[in-house]
């Protein structure tokens, strides 16, 4: 009888550590992994207006760990929170899909507890026709930049559904002489500085519709002492 009470005994205390080692497997015996960086992907997503883009976070620990986080509000453990700098220009939602609102770029940012990363996402225009530059030409003396007055170049874009949408922001800057000007581009207009010696050059944009270069008209700036 004896020798059965100790046989009882020994497969409840079995029996007591299996559902311990259960509850710790289902319940998880650690705490939630500490991220120490979080990476977006795509690193740079581009939408056209009105369309969307999920973006991803992942989301690295101490030991070297990756998670695909997952959004929501708390932005800790796995949790990742999502934001966006111009919610005119680019929205997102806490599950990471991000909307085109408007031409133009604005940062993204996921944060899961004190690490965070952020990403430029540009939102263009899929139905663009034609790119107009305006003035046709210019004039400024050299070592100027042309910020704040009328020398700067303003990039217009013709759509197929009628109008038409400045896209300064967005277009890629071009000029066939990179010693008298530069341009750089993100600037909403074109204002350049130019290079040390007179001279003329031109400065012309282009721009992707739906995967179709655009070129718009060129403008010849001149470059006097």
């Amino acid at each position: 009888m004896s020798s059965t009470k100790n046989k009882l005994r020994l497969t409840g205390v079995f029996s007591a550590l299996a559902t311990l080692v259960l509850a710790v497997s289902c319940k998880g015996f650690f705490v939630n992994p500490t991220i120490t960086s979080v990476t977006i992907e795509p690193s740079s997503p581009s939408v056209s207006v009105d369309s969307t883009e999920q973006l991803n976070a992942v989301g690295t620990d101490s030991e070297g760990n990756t998670y695909t986080l997952t959004g929501g509000t708390s932005c800790t453990g796995t949790t990742v929170c999502w934001s966006s700098s111009d919610t005119n220009t680019v929205t997102i939602t806490s599950g990471g899909l991000l909307k085109g609102i408007a031409t133009g770029s604005a940062t993204v940012t996921a944060s899961s507890g004190s690490a965070t990363a952020t990403a430029s996402a540009t939102v263009t225009l899929s139905d663009v026709t034609a790119i107009t530059l305006s003035p046709t030409s210019v004039s400024l003396p050299e070592n100027t930049t042309a910020s704040g007055s009328s020398q700067c170049i303003t990039a217009t874009a013709a759509v197929s559904s009628g109008g038409s949408q400045d896209i300064s922001a967005t277009v890629t800057w071009n000029t066939n002489n990179t010693t008298l000007i530069t341009v750089e581009n993100g600037e909403d207009p074109m204002c350049f500085l130019t290079g040390s010696s007179t001279g003329t050059a031109t400065i012309y944009a282009t721009y992707d519709s739906n995967g179709t270069t655009i070129t718009s008209n060129s403008v010849s700036v001149m470059v006097t002492q």
